[in-house]
């Protein structure tokens, strides 16, 4: 018998056939507060923010941990194409089914992205924008020249998923190889198992950089000196385009902030979503 190692929460009707599903905590006396994980091989919002969002469900907030569509345990259709104004239509979709109409978007890498785009289309709904190494703030060439979105790719095209490939790309995705542990790469393996190959590039991440202007919500933004997957010339890019924005950028760091500075980023988040920060 195998035991589920991303455990199974609650499901919501979206439309378009899309069923997405979600963790969550808290009692949201201080208000809500929305994660939007990254892509890649077997990625869920749970393997993502298990460290984060019961933090921030303590101290009276309620959190969110969605799967987006093609991931976790949402439904992962098998063909046609969608845009970051269909995720985030779908995730506006979670959050209206939930009785949300305010709500902090954290987002990470394609979440990030996905972030961004519920900021811009839907201003009225997220009061506050925190980032990781945001996707879609360059070109696809850009992106795809990076170490480890070249090694994902290898993984899922040419090597093949198992426990040692994805090893290898997490390798580039943390900085601290003491946090690859097998827990990390069992959770991420068994949700790849249920995906198809082409997942990844079912989502089209277009770049955003010319509307960062247009953010004027307060945010938040966290990036790696070390990222292999993001290039962190985007730290400046928030930090001059969004006119209320602060960005950390974190020397000895990948991809994942809040996973490699779990207590920096749980605490400045906390403040931030406080007001507090100063």
């Amino acid at each position: 018998m195998v035991v589920e190692a991303v455990p199974e929460g609650k499901y919501v009707d979206v439309g378009g056939g899309i069923t997405m599903h979600y963790h969550e905590a808290g009692s949201g006396d201080r208000g809500v507060i929305l994660f939007v994980h990254g892509s890649g091989p077997g990625a869920s919002g749970w393997s993502n923010f298990k460290g984060n969002y019961p933090f921030l469900a303590e101290h009276g907030y309620r959190t969110i941990a969605p799967d987006t569509m093609g991931y976790g345990y949402s439904t992962k259709p098998e063909e046609g194409a969608f845009s970051l104004d269909d995720v985030a239509a779908q995730y506006k979709g979670l959050l209206d089914a939930l009785g949300v109409d305010r709500v902090t978007v954290v987002g990470n890498s394609q979440g990030g992205a996905i972030a961004i785009t519920m900021a811009l289309n839907y201003p009225d709904l997220v009061e506050r924008l925190v980032l990781m190494a945001p996707g879609g703030l360059e070109t696809r060439e850009t992106y795809m020249a990076m170490e480890g979105i070249k090694a994902m790719i290898r993984v899922l095209y040419k090597e093949g998923i198992s426990k040692d490939t994805m090893r290898k790309v997490f390798t580039l995705q943390l900085h601290d190889e003491s946090k690859i542990t097998d827990e990390v790469i069992e959770e991420r393996y068994q949700v790849a198992m249920t995906q198809h190959k082409d997942n990844i590039a079912r989502i089209h991440v277009t770049n955003q950089e010319d509307r960062l202007a247009e953010i004027h919500c307060p945010l938040l933004c966290f990036w790696g000196a070390n990222d292999k997957f993001c290039p962190s010339s985007g730290a400046s890019k928030i930090a001059s385009c969004c006119p209320n924005s602060r960005t950390m950028l974190i020397a000895n760091c990948g991809h994942w902030v809040m996973v490699e500075y779990q207590k920096l980023f749980n605490d400045l988040t906390l403040k931030f979503v406080n007001n507090d920060l100063g």
